[in-house]
C-alpha cells in the first residue's frame, strides 16, 4: 500500500482555510480516494483540550508557552490521527499545521523559525506536508469575513490588532518564497467556488487530471 498525500491549506484570520479545506476533502473522496479532514490546533481530543485552552480569550500566554502548547497538540495530532491515516494510504486535508506556528509563533521576534521547527522535530518527528496551499486576501476582504464569522466574540488570537495580523501575513509569504516546491499561493478573493476552483485547478496533476 502506497503512503498517503499530506495536504494542509495555510494563512491568516478570514482568509476560508476551513471551508476550502472541507471542499478539497469532499473533491478527493468523490474521486474514490479515502481522506480525512483535519485541523489544528485539534483533531484529537487532547489536542482539541488544548486548542480550547491556546484559544481562550481570558488566558495570557507567554509566546513560548503558546509556542510548546501547540507543538504539544501538534504531537497528540500526528501520532494519532495523521501519521496512521497516511500510512494507511489516506489523504490528510488538514486545515493549519506547521507553517501557523511559523508564521504566528515564530513571527513576531520572540521565538526564531529554528526555535519552532526544533519543537516540531522533537513533538512530531518533523512530519511536513507534501502539498501546502497558502490563502491569500486582502485586509478588506478579510475583515468582511471575520465580522461574518466571529462578530465581536473573536477568540484569542483572531482579536489581535491589526498590525499583529499583517506581520503574519508577511511572515506567510516569506515562509512560501522559501519553499516553492511546496507551497502553492492562492488568491482567496472572490466567492467560495471561485477559489475552489483554483485549489482545483492546482489539484489536477496529484489527482491525474492535468493535461
Amino acid at each position: 500500500m502506497s503512503r498517503g498525500l499530506f495536504i494542509t491549506l495555510e494563512g491568516g484570520e478570514g482568509a476560508g482555510k476551513s471551508t476550502q479545506a472541507r471542499l478539497l476533502a469532499q473533491a478527493i473522496a468523490l474521486r474514490g480516494i479515502p481522506v480525512t479532514l483535519t485541523r489544528e490546533p485539534g483533531g484529537t481530543a487532547g489536542a482539541e483540550a488544548i486548542r480550547k485552552l491556546l484559544l481562550d480569550p481570558a488566558q495570557q500566554w507567554t509566546p513560548r508557552t503558546d509556542a510548546l502548547l501547540f507543538a504539544a497538540a501538534r504531537g497528540e495530532h500526528v501520532a494519532k490521527l495523521i501519521e496512521p491515516a497516511l500510512g494507511d494510504g489516506e489523504w490528510v486535508v488538514c486545515d493549519r499545521y506547521i507553517d501557523s506556528s511559523r508564521a504566528y509563533q515564530g513571527g513576531h521576534g520572540t521565538l526564531s523559525d529554528d526555535d519552532v521547527m526544533a519543537m516540531h522535530v522533537i513533538g512530531s518527528e518533523g512530519l511536513m506536508p507534501d502539498l501546502t496551499f497558502l490563502l491569500e486576501a486582502e485586509s478588506e476582504a478579510v475583515q468582511a469575513r471575520l465580522l461574518a464569522r466571529d462578530g465581536n466574540d473573536s477568540d484569542r488570537i483572531g482579536g489581535r490588532d491589526a498590525s499583529y495580523h499583517v506581520r503574519v501575513a508577511e511572515r506567510f509569504r516569506e515562509i512560501a518564497a522559501s519553499d516553492p516546491t511546496r507551497f502553492v499561493r492562492v488568491d482567496a478573493s472572490g466567492s467560495v467556488e471561485e477559489v475552489h476552483a483554483r485549489i482545483m485547478q492546482a489539484m489536477a496533476a496529484r489527482l491525474g487530471e492535468g493535461g
